[in-house]
């Protein structure tokens, strides 16, 4: 991807996770904002991110199973879904095979790859970090959010 602005983008686990964390302060808040805003954008979320998100909160008990399930399944509702097709799990196993990535940030490149996503929000990749089509954007910047984040959710 040039340095335009992406078209559609994905976003990881760890934002999710951070918009029902109510004790992640300013992350909580710039997480709330980017799904709020995301919604109106063109915004695909994978289903391994989702299904990442309901272990993770039930796991650390941020939020009730039955809370849990509910929020995945209203960002069903709001967002297109990116699934792991057979053609994308084979691309993480080559990267993971290789060391290129681990096997489940593979996943989650390959699935937003097919989905046509140019940009994954997290902050669990090095920030700019290119693969294949897709690059990697930590939407954070201390307590406020990125410019390219702010641009990429600036309604049209």
């Amino acid at each position: 991807m040039s340095g335009d602005s992406p078209r559609r983008f994905t976003i990881d686990t760890n934002i999710l996770v951070y918009s029902v964390d109510n004790t992640a302060g300013t992350r909580h808040e710039l997480a709330r904002e980017i799904l709020d805003r995301a919604a109106e954008q063109d915004c695909w979320l994978t289903l391994q991110a989702l299904s990442e998100f309901f272990v993770v909160v039930t796991r650390k008990n941020l939020a009730p199973r039955t809370d849990a399930a509910a929020q995945v399944m209203d960002w069903l509702e709001i967002f297109p879904s990116a699934p792991p097709t057979n053609s994308a799990v084979g691309a993480a196993l080559r990267a993971a095979s290789t060391a290129r990535a681990s096997y489940w940030d593979a996943l989650l490149i390959a699935a937003a790859a097919e989905a046509g996503c140019d940009l994954i929000l997290t902050e669990d990749l090095r920030d700019g970090a290119s693969f294949e089509s897709v690059r990697i954007h930590n939407p954070f910047a201390g307590k406020k959010l990125t410019a390219l984040t702010r641009s990429l959710l600036a309604s049209s």
